[in-house]
This record gives structure tokens, C-alpha cells and sequence, in this order.
């Protein structure tokens, strides 16, 4: 395995994993954007009322794109395996 194919599949790596974790992450920011606003308008500070919307957003998004996410894990698995399979050093 020569080096520049080490940090290759360090990078695949990270951006796989970054682009699994958008979706979620990018739904529970804008949902958390929203109660802030909301919360400023109204000078309601209550503390759950941050915390269920933004965990049943993301389940949600989770649930929903859960058969993309592991699409896109499997076709880096079968990557990865390939490289296993084809004996690169």
C-alpha cells in the first residue's frame, strides 16, 4: 500500500462519513434555528422544547433516508473489498 492510496482512503472515509451524517446533522440545525427564533419571538425559554423537536426531526430524517445511507456504505464497503480483493499493496 503505497501512501498516497493510504490518504486516499482516508478521504473516502471522511466524506463518506460526512455525507451520511448531513442530512441529520443539517435537519437538526435548521430545526434548531427555528425554536431559537421561535423562542425569541415568544421569550419562551422552556428547555425541552428544544430537545423533542429536534430529536423527532432527526429520526425522521434518519428513517427516511435511511435506504440512501446504506447504498452509499455498501457501494464504499464493496470499494474497499475490491482493492482487498484485487491485492493491492
Amino acid at each position: 500500500m503505497t501512501t498516497e492510496f493510504a490518504i486516499w482512503i482516508c478521504k473516502q472515509t471522511v466524506l463518506t462519513a460526512l455525507m451520511i451524517a448531513a442530512p441529520m446533522l443539517i435537519a437538526g440545525l435548521v430545526v434548531g434555528i427555528l425554536i431559537s427564533l421561535f423562542q425569541a419571538v415568544t421569550q419562551v425559554h422552556e428547555m425541552t422544547l428544544t430537545f423533542i423537536p429536534k430529536i423527532l426531526v432527526v429520526a425522521a430524517v434518519l428513517l427516511f433516508t435511511m435506504p440512501w445511507m446504506i447504498n452509499v456504505v455498501g457501494r464504499f464497503a464493496s470499494e474497499l473489498f475490491s482493492f482487498i480483493g484485487a491485492g493491492i499493496k
